[in-house]
């Protein structure tokens, strides 16, 4: 909104910021839409990018995968009649190819710090004091010219409009919907402000290992009874895991440093021995990962999602809810991030269509009306990408299992045959369809040749990096990444 000429401040509730943990995924159509509200941010972003897209991503097998991280055949029927053949893979995610389809940039990651760096300083070229910290929205009033914004510390603010943008446990939309007070719980514990629990809690943790696929992998996903378990490249020699589990919410075993908790070592190494014994029988490879993962970054976290707002507009009068405050979703498409980014887009938009060329803003009226514009051109492609990647949680957990094989017993019952029927579904159906969906929405439009020149760039980087990481790894042995942003400043603000 800066970019696009209106004055804006932001109200965070950090009292100050600093650089902080992990990656964070963007896909094709937010790499799209980065690049749309200006070509010098999104040329920075790509400076700090590691693809993933451009080599393999899939789903493996957790029980028959071999140990050697070997790249097989996915798609090579003769496995059925020949039991040499290997069966390590069970689909690839056509990803590269569905952005190549629309000529866009492939999906990838970014250190949340990098970004972070990135989008302050491009928000003070524009407006140095944009952003207030340590004062967060508790509430809001609309009134005919507006609204009247309430702050934590007491004082109010007179805006055009309020856009909350203040995370799955909104204060703004608390209001809005009456959901009572932030985080509250409901007699049965699960649901918290309106969001039910998923039934899924997530371990993560994160490791410097030259994998035997490390520079042919972008991410995998091993499937098996009940239970699924990720690995991905993150840059800089970085491998980053995920454990889904299906448990009862509060099931903490670790911290989770964005809930200001971070977790110690010895609660890291009871995790990584817990998720050990879980995965007893599954392929060593994701022995090798968590054998080799410092214990103090293991996290855990309770996945809360919300169920598409169809009957309920995100914007009230002047106020209006974006991102994760009205859509939170489950992170097994990596779309969280990226809608956030469509939302910013699509709301700039809609007001910029209610402007005049004298007429820096709208009236209240037209900006009331840009607001619900935004909301029903928002609210089914939002819920279509939410409703996904609830169910590949869902079908991963419940319906899928070690694929049937002729050649040995361990993938027996009516899932593992379900499984083995739905390979070339998935292969040639389904994940074709999917990625074309999410990558359909691009503003920037074709790029050209500009995704390959990008990729091309990126490669030798890349293995400069990660090699300079292993060597580093070898010598002096690594430790976790330090203290996540909000555990930081949970310290700051103590202090």
């Amino acid at each position: 909104m800066l970019k696009k000429g209106y004055d804006v401040t932001v109200y965070e509730k950090t009292g100050k910021f600093a650089r902080f943990g992990g990656p964070i995924q963007f896909a094709s159509n937010a790499l799209s839409t980065l690049k749309a509200i200006d070509e010098r941010l999104f040329q920075r972003v790509m400076s700090k990018f590691t693809f993933t897209a451009t080599r393999r991503c899939g789903i493996k097998d957790g029980l028959r995968a071999d140990g050697s991280f070997r790249m097989t055949e996915v798609a090579d029927p003769s496995y059925l009649w020949d039991e040499d053949v290997p069966a390590d893979w069970f689909v690839s995610f056509p990803l590269k190819e569905c952005a190549d389809f629309f000529q866009l940039p492939y999906t990838g990651v970014i250190n949340r710090p990098d970004l972070q760096d990135i989008l302050l300083d491009e928000c003070r070229q524009l407006k140095e004091d944009f952003i207030q910290n340590g004062t967060p929205v508790v509430g809001y009033t609309n009134h005919d010219d507006g609204v009247t914004v309430q702050l934590s510390d007491g004082s109010t603010v007179e805006a055009d409009i309020l856009v909350g943008s203040d995370g799955i446990w909104s204060a703004v939309r608390s209001q809005m919907y009456n959901e009572g007070p932030v985080k509250a719980k409901s007699a049965n514990g699960m649901t918290t402000q309106g969001c039910p629990y998923s039934g899924y809690t997530v371990f993560a943790g994160e490791t410097v290992l030259p994998l035997g696929d490390y520079y042919e992998c972008g991410y995998k996903v091993y499937i098996g009874p009940q239970r699924y378990f990720v690995t991905s490249d993150v840059g800089d020699g970085r491998i980053q895991w995920y454990a889904f589990l299906a448990l009862p919410p509060g099931t903490k075993k670790a911290g989770d440093t964005w809930e200001g908790a971070g977790g110690s070592a010895q609660e890291g190494a009871d995790v990584i021995s817990y998720l050990k014994s879980l995965h007893e029988g599954w392929s060593s490879e994701i022995f090798y990962v968590l054998d080799n993962t410092p214990a103090e970054s293991v996290e855990q976290r309770d996945l809360y999602d919300r169920w598409p707002e169809f009957f309920r507009s995100w914007a009230d009068g002047s106020t209006v809810l974006v991102g994760d405050a009205v859509h939170p979703m489950m992170p097994n498409l990596g779309q969280g991030g990226c809608q956030a980014i469509e939302d910013a887009y699509e709301l700039t938009k809609s007001l910029s269509a209610v402007q005049t060329f004298t007429q820096s803003a709208g009236t209240p009226e037209a900006n009331r009306e840009a607001l619900q514009s935004f909301y029903r051109n928002r609210v089914l492609r939002v819920a279509g990408i939410s409703l996904l990647s609830r169910l590949a949680s869902d079908l991963i957990i419940n319906a899928f299992d070690t694929p049937w094989s002729p050649h040995d017993q361990k993938g027996t019952d009516w899932k593992s045959y379900l499984t083995f029927l739905w390979k070339p579904v998935l292969q040639y159906l389904v994940f074709p369809a999917q990625f074309l969906f999410l990558y359909s929405y691009h503003p920037s439009g074709p790029m050209g040749s500009l995704p390959k020149q990008l990729e091309s760039d990126w490669r030798e980087r890349h293995r400069e990096s990660a090699e300079k990481a292993f060597e580093k790894a070898k010598k002096e042995g690594q430790k976790s990444g330090g203290p996540s942003f909000f555990s930081m400043v949970e310290d700051m603000v103590s202090a």
